[in-house]
């Protein structure tokens, strides 16, 4: 309780609004937001998949920190976004037999009757533009692509190695969360059975035993931009509503005992911090609260404890 009390008390809005304690219209008028909003509108040109600063990852940052929905002023941004990843190339389905022939033609790859498609980016935009209140009928073409790229086993991968056969946790907790936020019965039907690539492994761990499927899986971090980690996917879970699903148990188990005395530590970061206007490669205009073994990240902290309360760990 008292983790959760400096929480609420905290003089950053999207922190005391991630766990129940602050508004939206907060959050829209925080400093952290406003920068960020302002960065994004400057750097509008950029690319939008820029790592980390572009349109793709502000607008993802802004949907996760509670950002209100329906402001006019990131429109802009929006088409941008579906410019991008309606593109006619990905449209267009080009059956090859090799890794080299896949990168000779433009088009998405198929081997062996699978699309090998970098289905993260379409899933992202789907998620971000339906919590932003930014979708339009748009956002259906998004849905249609990731529908057809999907893998039997329910999941997507972009491996452009023939022999893979096997959904990727990276390429698919995203377009998972953009199809259930979506909301049609045939995207929430293909979202569930996109859930089962990670309850099958219990979200973290190898089919048949304990052992982590990669180490950096049982790692916290904030943000996870494209990657996976265990609390990025019972997050996942809690917006799909199945923490109660005894699968989950093991990494719930695990979650817990990560905490340190004042929270739950950000291990590593998939980011270093930029203050200036300058676009590079893994920068972001955030300083997201840096990382330790010992320290709570506030960010980590807020997600980890939504989590546990969702889960009915936390009263």
């Amino acid at each position: 309780m008292d983790v959760l009390e400096s929480l609420v008390a905290s003089p950053e809005p999207a922190i005391r609004w991630k766990a129940g304690g602050g508004s939206r219209a907060e959050v829209r008028d925080s400093e952290l937001v406003r920068e960020l909003v302002r960065r994004l509108l400057t750097a509008a040109d950029a690319n939008v998949y820029a790592k980390w600063q572009g349109a793709h990852w502000g607008l993802g940052a802004l949907a996760d920190l509670g950002y209100p929905p329906g402001d006019e002023a990131l429109v802009p941004l929006r088409e941008r976004v579906l410019a991008t990843w309606l593109d006619e190339d990905y449209h267009r389905d080009v059956e090859v037999a090799s890794r080299a022939a896949a990168y000779r033609h433009a088009g998405v790859p198929v081997m062996r009757g699978r699309h090998r498609a970098h289905a993260s980016q379409q899933g992202y935009a789907l998620w971000y533009l339906n919590t932003l209140g930014l979708a339009d009928e748009r956002c259906a073409q998004l849905a249609d692509l990731l529908l057809r790229w999907q893998w039997p086993d329910g999941g997507w991968n972009c491996d452009r190695d023939p022999e893979a056969d096997t959904s990727s946790f990276m390429e698919t907790i995203l377009p998972m969360r953009g199809l259930w936020r979506h909301g049609t019965p045939r995207a929430k039907e293909a979202a569930r059975a996109a859930a089962e690539v990670f309850l099958t492994r219990r979200l973290v761990f190898g089919r048949t035993s304990r052992k982590l499927i990669r180490a950096e899986f049982g790692q916290l971090h904030y943000p996870l931009y494209w990657h996976y980690d265990v609390l990025g996917g019972l997050k996942a879970m809690m917006e799909l509503d199945l923490l109660g699903d005894p699968r989950c148990a093991d990494a719930l188990d695990l979650l817990e005992s990560m905490r340190v005395a004042d929270g739950w530590p950000a291990h590593a970061r998939h980011y270093r911090h930029r203050p200036t206007d300058e676009i590079a490669m893994h920068h972001d205009w955030v300083d997201w609260g840096g990382t330790s073994t010992r320290r709570a990240n506030p960010w980590v902290t807020a997600d980890a404890v939504a989590v546990l309360r969702a889960a009915g760990r936390i009263g």
